[in-house]
């Protein structure tokens, strides 16, 4: 089981703007964002204030990025053999600008299956809780990855 960390996630409303926009959701006016709740899938957000998160530009590292192409990898970059499965949020609340959330990220459940094509899948959940300055829950998101066992056959 990986330690459980908190990552300090500060909402402002043109975050939420710019998120928005990401989206393609522009049914909220440019002005008076300041009560505007955040779309659902917004807590995911928070990877950008996650100084570990494996996407972010580290100075001094090489880094694949996100454009077309790689930027300071040479050659093909590693893969987790990974792939992200679902997601899930659960609301107690909306997220709202102005709120300071700590996320508290644990593991969940695992279990495995079998395929004929990669051998064993394994799966396994990451919760990640939301909690505002009095330290009540406004969301939860879990997040379920899954890694094969062997390359799938391509037969």
């Amino acid at each position: 089981m990986a330690d459980d960390k908190t990552v300090i996630f500060p909402v402002e409303a043109s975050h939420i703007m710019m998120f928005r926009r990401s989206i393609g959701d522009y049914s909220v006016p440019d002005t008076g964002l300041e009560n505007t709740a955040a779309p659902p899938t917004f807590p995911r957000a928070v990877a950008q204030f996650d100084p570990e998160y494996h996407l972010r530009m580290k100075p001094g590292e090489a880094w694949f990025g996100s454009g077309k192409n790689p930027s300071g990898v040479e050659g093909k970059p590693s893969s987790s053999g990974g792939l992200h499965a679902e997601q899930h949020f659960e609301f107690v609340r909306p997220v709202r600008p102005g709120d300071v959330l700590s996320v508290i990220e644990k593991d969940g459940k695992s279990w495995e299956k079998e395929s004929k094509r990669a051998g064993k899948l394994m799966f396994q959940e990451r919760v990640m809780e939301y909690r505002d300055a009095d330290g009540e829950l406004v969301c939860t998101s879990t997040g379920v990855s899954v890694t094969t066992e062997r390359p799938v056959d391509q037969g």
